[in-house]
Order: structure tokens, then sequence, then C-alpha cells
């Protein structure tokens, strides 16, 4: 089980105040990780350090990583797991949601990524996360912004394992299906789009938030040590079920 052991690893989760983000930072705790959590809104109830910063303020967000280094030491690894899905009337007009959009899923995890990995290099390396999506890789409607933005940042990890993996830095991505958050809320309150969803799916069933955890757990582990620019499709067999 040594495999799977975080202990004394400093790893930042992103859009950790609730939701996916949250169970991924407990669950990292009960491994050993020391977490800090960057989210827009923090709660004092959380049992890890937490820092109120806007991830599209790249000085900001910069600054901060340099603070969390110099009081806690090296970074080892990162969890991009902040994301925004937003709705509008007309999704191929709105070019603000689509700025928005970008900036938030891809731009910013650019930038947040670049820092870190310069932290990881000098360290001796580390390992990456991207929370992508079903929608990096399959249609669906009226959402082009939010499928632009996932299908972008799973191939950012592959651009990012080419060029760092001579510093031993790794890159994965782990594609949630349908989970039961504040995001998903209004098609799971829907008694046809829920049973919809989870007739997708082998296991017929919605996610929950804790079942990110293994497969965050095993990333940042040297469990995978020998995986990188790969992903884990956490979905409940969504992306493999045909007729």
């Amino acid at each position: 089980m040594s495999l799977f052991d975080l202990s004394n690893r400093n790893i930042i989760v992103t859009g950790s105040n609730r939701g996916n983000g949250l169970a991924i930072a407990n669950g990292l705790i009960d491994a050993g990780a020391n977490v800090f959590g960057i989210d827009l809104e923090i709660d004092n109830k959380h049992n890890f350090k937490q820092f109120k910063v806007d991830l599209t303020n790249i000085d900001k967000v910069n600054d901060l990583i340099d603070q969390i280094a110099l009081k806690y030491g090296a970074i080892k690894g990162l969890v991009n797991n902040a994301g925004v899905s937003l709705a509008s009337e007309n999704p191929y007009n709105d070019s603000l949601l689509y700025r928005k959009t970008l900036e938030v899923n891809l731009n910013a995890v650019f930038f947040l990524t670049s820092k870190v990995c310069e932290m990881m290099k000098k360290s001796g390396g580390g390992s990456v996360i991207n929370i992508t999506s079903l929608g990096a890789d399959l249609g669906f409607p009226d959402n082009p912004s939010y499928q632009i933005s996932k299908a972008g940042l799973k191939q950012l990890s592959k651009a990012f394992a080419y060029d760092w993996s001579k510093y031993n830095i790794r890159f994965n991505n782990i594609c949630p299906g349908y989970i039961k958050t504040s995001m998903t809320e209004k098609s799971f309150n829907d008694k046809n789009l829920r049973h919809d969803r989870e007739s997708r799916t082998f296991l017929e069933r919605w996610g929950q938030s804790e079942d990110l955890i293994g497969a965050s757990i095993f990333l940042l582990s040297d469990a995978s040590s020998y995986i990188t620019a790969s992903s884990i499709y956490v979905d409940g067999g969504w992306t493999a079920k045909g007729i």
C-alpha cells in the first residue's frame, strides 16, 4: 500500500471549496497529503489550507504559488479541477460566455500549470491531473464553449507531458461522467433527465464526487509512476456503452 502513500506531499487542488474538488481534497488528506485549496470562495470548516484567489488573475496566482512553496516546501502535485459551465440562450453568438469559459477552464490551467512545473522542475518532479469531461470526447447540445475548453484541456495534458517529461513531471486526465454536484443539479432533479443519464451507463447510476478520489490518489502517487499523457474515465461506462 506504500505505492499509494501521499504522506507529506504538498498538493494543490483548485475548485476545492465544494463538490468534486472538496471530495478529492479530503481524499488526498486521508492518503497523507498536505492539501492547499484554491477557490473563489473558501470555507474555514474544511480541514486543509485554503486560499481565495481568482485563477484568471495570473499575477496573483503566481504570487500565491511562490508563497506556498516558500512557506511549505516543494509542490509535488496539482489537480486542476476548477471549471465553469455557463448557460446561454445563444451559445454560438455569446462572445462573453465563450471567453469566460475558456479563460477559466483552459487558459487559467495553462498558466497555473506552467508556474507549478517550474517549481516541480527544481524539486525532482511531480504529477498533474486535469479534470476533463465527457464533453472532451462526445458531442452534447447547446454548450460548445465548455466542450471546446475540455477538449483543449485533454490535449494540453499531452503537450505538457511531452515537454516536461525530462524533468520527471507527469500529466494525466480524469474524465468524470455525470457526477451529482451543484453544476449538474438541474438535470439530476429532472426525473426524466436523471434516468436518461443513468441508462447511458453500464452501472446505471450517477457518480458521486467521492468516486473521483481513487483515481486521483493513483495518479498522484508512485503507483502510477509509468503513466503519463493518459486518461482515466470515471463515467460508469458511458463512453464505452453502445446500443
